[in-house]
């Protein structure tokens, strides 16, 4: 089964990412506004059994911390995603690099961004418009956190929270 590690952010910032994404993610249904952690992995019973412990313990050693968003970026042109930028902050490096190594599969295909998609697979023509209007765009998001969830997926493409880690307790 594959599974992944995100953060979900407050409501607030979820519902101004779905007001993009309802018109320009085709995943927008298959799974709410998110920071990937961990990118997709298979994993079975018996490695179930041995990373939520170690997710777990993790979670218990890591302080909740606060991120900000202000502005959108984009991926092109090796894509044209455009995503909410989530400032640069040393404490989500730190968890990212700690869900990649021991117990855990190096699975990184890129560098890590931390981002909120909100727009992707758009058509050039369309990319431009999208990405020259929001790039006038001020954001000005502050989020409090404090846990992150180990999601599944299901049959249809969509993910579902398996369980939740949160920050500080064990």
């Amino acid at each position: 089964m594959k599974y992944g590690i995100a953060i979900f952010p407050s409501k607030s910032i979820q519902d101004e990412a779905n007001s993009y994404r309802k018109r320009y993610d085709p995943h927008y249904s298959l799974i709410p506004p998110h920071i990937t952690m961990k990118e997709a992995f298979e994993a079975d019973d018996d490695t179930l059994n041995e990373i939520v412990p170690e997710l777990k313990r993790i979670a218990k050693e890591t302080k909740p911390f606060t991120i900000n968003i202000h502005k959108v970026s984009t991926f092109a042109p090796v894509t044209n995603t455009i995503y909410f930028k989530v400032e640069p902050l040393q404490e989500l490096y730190d968890l990212h690099q700690k869900l990649h190594e021991g117990k855990f599969d190096n699975n990184m295909t890129h560098s890590f961004v931390p981002h909120i998609t909100i727009a992707q697979q758009l058509l050039d023509d369309e990319y431009s418009d999208v990405f020259g209007t929001l790039q006038m765009s001020s954001f000005d998001f502050e989020d409090e956190i404090d846990r992150y969830q180990l999601l599944y997926q299901l049959e249809n493409g969509s993910w579902t929270v398996y369980e939740t880690f949160v920050f500080g307790e064990g």
